[in-house]
């Protein structure tokens, strides 16, 4: 990278980027923001030499702040790379800059080792129908994966769920689950996981109980037979290591923090899924991340298949559950410009939260509505919900006009309305 070489600046484009038919009617109770993404157009007093990134500003581990891109401008972009104070897709662009400044792949910034070509990706959804789970994973099949990475939930029946996945996908087809805690303690897991145990197409369990019950993990851990994934982080890492507690991790999050903590993993033998979220740019920067670190051996999880555009002029190559590293310099992508202009949208960047009811259905006839996904969360995590009845199922209604749904709504937000109330 000459001693020249400066950031001239910094552009802000966001878009629009629609989900497809099924993400869209799902993701619409929790993660409809994600459709909007900000990419980072960094460029240099090098005719032609760019950089290119991207945030998910409704859902980041870093947003880029003014001050952080006039910070960059006028300097070298050598001297910010592994800073993650930049945020996602300044940071995200400052790497692809540098590597195309140096004529190299962005991983060959990260470490001269490269321990794969193709990196382990998956699927990922939102909590959806068995009927619409069973619809993704034969889409994921058809576009190359072999990994599918969903929620599990105690308002959706998760057998029927991995049943209905099962039917439809080959042996080799993995099925991981992220309860994201709210089997609570082990004895509500552990019956539910080991009963999971028994299905072929299941392979890992994220979060089921409460990552802060050491004890309880120690306990699960060792009555179940698939792999127990935790967030890393918490419990603290001294905690994991000495007490056992799970398998592998979760791990996401800035460049810098990602390698410590990819280091980490590969000294104490512990396998972890990249989880980075976003469009065909993130997952560009995901497989670089992936290409150096050992122990990145559970499929990616980057969500680029909720979108009907990744954002580049070609695919990244995804092929038997595997998809290959960019070899080219930088990120290795040709982001489409013309899709950037497409997509374009005008302030504010934030999208209407779509209105609906969320009825949860048990057997017997018991029902409770809410007006909101984080009121099912709330009472979930405080044990208000069955941990994961069988025959449980959830019916959204968006608002049809009538008197009774407006009014059972409005009753709705202020607290869960139950049957017969």
């Amino acid at each position: 990278m000459g001693a020249k070489l400066r950031i001239t600046d910094v552009e802000r484009i966001v878009v629009k980027v629609p989900f497809t038919p099924r993400c869209l009617e799902w993701n619409a109770r929790e993660v409809w923001q994600w459709q909007v993404v900000e990419v980072i157009r960094v460029t240099t007093d090098v005719p032609d030499l760019v950089g290119y990134g991207e945030t998910l500003p409704h859902y980041t581990w870093g947003k880029v702040s003014d001050e952080a891109i006039e910070r960059v401008k006028g300097g070298h972009p050598g001297d910010f790379l592994g800073d993650d104070t930049l945020g996602a897709g300044l940071q995200m662009a400052l790497y692809d800059l540098a590597g195309k400044a140096l004529g190299v792949p962005t991983y060959r910034l990260f470490s001269q080792a490269r321990v794969r070509e193709w990196c382990p990706i998956s699927w990922w959804n939102i909590d959806m129908p068995p009927e619409a789970l069973a619809a993704e994973a034969q889409e994921a099949l058809a576009q190359g994966y072999a990994a599918y990475k969903t929620k599990a939930r105690p308002w959706w029946d998760i057998f029927e769920q991995v049943e209905a996945v099962s039917e439809v996908t080959p042996s080799y087809f993995n099925l991981e689950l992220d309860w994201n805690q709210m089997l609570i303690n082990a004895g509500n897991a552990t019956p539910v996981l080991t009963e999971l145990d028994k299905c072929e197409r299941v392979s890992i369990y994220e979060s089921p109980i409460m990552q802060r019950d050491v004890e309880g993990l120690r306990q699960l851990r060792s009555k179940i037979a698939h792999p127990i994934a935790l967030h890393f982080g918490n419990p603290p890492f001294p905690t994991v290591a000495r007490e056992a507690v799970c398998d592998g991790f979760v791990i996401g999050g800035g460049v810098a923090r990602v390698l410590q903590q990819g280091v980490l993993a590969e000294a104490f033998d512990k396998p972890f899924w990249l989880q980075m979220v976003g469009t065909g740019l993130t997952t560009a920067l995901s497989l670089h991340l992936g290409a150096v670190l050992p122990m990145a051996q559970w499929p990616a999880v980057n969500c680029m298949n909720n979108y009907t555009d990744d954002l580049l002029v070609k695919p990244v190559t995804i092929v038997g559950g595997y998809a290959r590293v960019p070899d080219g310099p930088g990120l290795g992508i040709e982001v489409d410009e013309e899709a950037l202009v497409r997509y374009r949208m005008e302030p504010p960047f934030e999208l209407e939260k779509p209105q609906a009811l969320l009825s949860v259905i048990w057997p017997g006839g018991r029902v409770r509505h809410y007006a909101d996904i984080h009121q099912i969360w709330d009472d979930g995590h405080n044990g208000n919900i069955p941990a994961q009845e069988r025959g449980v199922t959830m019916k959204v209604t968006p608002d049809d006009g009538t008197p009774e749904w407006t009014d059972l709504y409005a009753r709705a937000q202020v607290s869960p309305v139950h049957s017969g109330e």
